[in-house]
């Protein structure tokens, strides 16, 4: 395989036309982007169906409170998955980390399935499990499509493989409120279920392509597993990782308490329609299901139309500055406005950006790093310390209701976080412009030793 931007002097076929109203696709790229796209598509899609499952079972059978709590247990799970992930990754290939995380997440699914129809009360287990899916199942595939691609084919292809992403999140949210009502919270996970196995052979068809001497790939080690340095590791040599990492932080207290005060009035509203428990459940899941609809539809015109043109004209840096600013804006409004329709609103804006223009922003930020840090410190940086900021938020909503802290109150504070939120995106701006510039402000991260010993295709 061959280096560089992979610009194609071949002529563009049909398909690539149409991709390149969306990015600058050039000739022989397409069927990569387009799998890609499928592959996170249908990730998103099994996603935004669960997501929908698990907000009917945690508020109906536990509120808004115990919901927020649970965020913060799955930080503290990930102390011990974020190793074990890391380890299995040394151990074997790409493929084979791929397929291996993907079926356990699948056969998890027939588990609570089987619960949940034998009556078990199991919001509360689910919800956990959810959070942890959605990080490293999404981290995982980020982190091969950062191994797929130079940093100036990223830059160009991320924006058009995103938009899958969108278009899953809205297929996956409209599908849940359409047929929650007749398949029941049960049914969807397995239909989620499902939909796991076919991201395994989309994500092996990748793979093969990118093993076939395409020049449409980057350079790349494959059939490696990466060195054994630990992602705990690699944060602590490299202040850009470091940084990343507090950001996502950060961001994920602030959108995570936007999340509880909007949980909080949907809770209130379904108790106040009906004292049956089922119909609360259908209430609420329709309720998320429209809205994941509303801010995935938003998330996706953003991707299509926005993000690739937002990169070409300001660039990935300037990029990291437009969701905290949406934040600033919002919370200053529910400030002086604590109605739902105000808060829902809010959190549109909030979340439709931040699964488009932010998480393609984020993803990009990765593509100038080692294939350890794409693998390791991303998963950590996308599980850990993603959920970390729900230990932090854990722990706003715990002292914030213990001492009777109104809605305006929990939005001043999340106003003060936005603050340092700039801060940090400032930081990390100034690092990546000092990479740019071959002026690291910190030792590379360690690449794979020359010993190692390439295995064999995990098909």
């Amino acid at each position: 395989m061959t280096g560089g931007d992979g610009s194609g002097s071949g002529r563009k076929s049909i398909g690539e036309k149409v991709l390149s109203l969306l990015a600058d696709v050039q000739a022989g790229e397409g069927l990569g982007v387009l799998l890609l796209g499928l592959n996170v598509f249908v990730l998103l899609g099994a996603y935004y169906l669960l997501k929908t499952v698990r907000e009917a079972l945690i508020l109906s059978e536990s509120g808004a409170e115990v919901k927020a709590y649970s965020s913060a247990a799955q930080a503290l799970l990930f102390l011990l998955i974020v190793p074990a992930y890391g380890a299995l990754a040394s151990r074997v290939n790409r493929i084979r980390l791929i397929r291996w995380v993907t079926l356990v997440f699948a056969s998890n699914l027939l588990v609570f399935y089987a619960f949940g129809m034998a009556g078990v009360h199991e919001g509360i287990a689910f919800f956990i499990w959810v959070g942890i899916f959605n990080m490293l199942i999404v981290a995982q595939f980020w982190a091969f499509a950062n191994d797929l691609y130079s940093e100036a084919q990223g830059k160009r292809l991320f924006p058009v493989i995103m938009v899958g992403a969108s278009r899953g999140a809205v297929a996956g949210g409209q599908t849940a409120a359409r047929r929650i009502g007749t398949l029941g919270p049960y049914g969807l996970m397995l239909l989620a279920a499902g939909l796991l196995i076919p991201c395994i052979l989309i994500s092996l068809a990748i793979h093969r392509r990118a093993g076939s001497a395409s020049p449409h790939f980057a350079a790349g080690l494959p059939e490696t597993p990466l060195a054994k340095t630990g992602a705990l590791r690699l944060l602590a040599n490299d202040r850009y990782l470091l940084l990343i990492a507090l950001l996502m932080l950060v961001l994920n207290t602030v959108n995570t308490t936007g999340e509880f005060l909007l949980g909080k009035f949907v809770e209130q509203a379904a108790h106040a329609a009906s004292a049956d428990v089922l119909v609360q459940k259908r209430m609420i899941g329709e309720f998320y299901g429209n809205f994941s609809s509303l801010y995935s539809g938003l998330g996706m015109l953003l991707q299509m139309f926005a993000v690739s043109r937002i990169f070409k004209f300001i660039g990935v840096r300037a990029a990291l500055f437009i969701l905290p600013g949406i934040a600033l804006a919002g919370y200053s409004f529910i400030l002086f406005l604590p109605l739902l329709s105000v808060i829902r609103w809010t959190k549109i804006f909030e979340n439709g950006t931040d699964y488009s223009i932010q998480n393609t922003t984020r993803q990009a930020l990765f593509l100038s790093t080692s294939r350890e840090a794409k693998y390791k410190a991303k998963a950590a940086i996308d599980t850990f310390f993603v959920r970390a900021g729900d230990v932090v938020q854990a722990g706003i909503v715990m002292a914030g209701t213990a001492v009777g802290l109104g809605v305006q109150g929990f939005a001043a504070i999340n106003l003060v976080l936005t603050l340092v939120w700039l801060a940090l995106a400032a930081g990390v701006v100034r690092e990546h412009r000092r990479r740019a510039q071959n002026e690291p402000a910190t030792a590379p991260s360690p690449a794979v030793p020359a010993t190692t010993v390439a295995r064999p295709a995990g098909a």
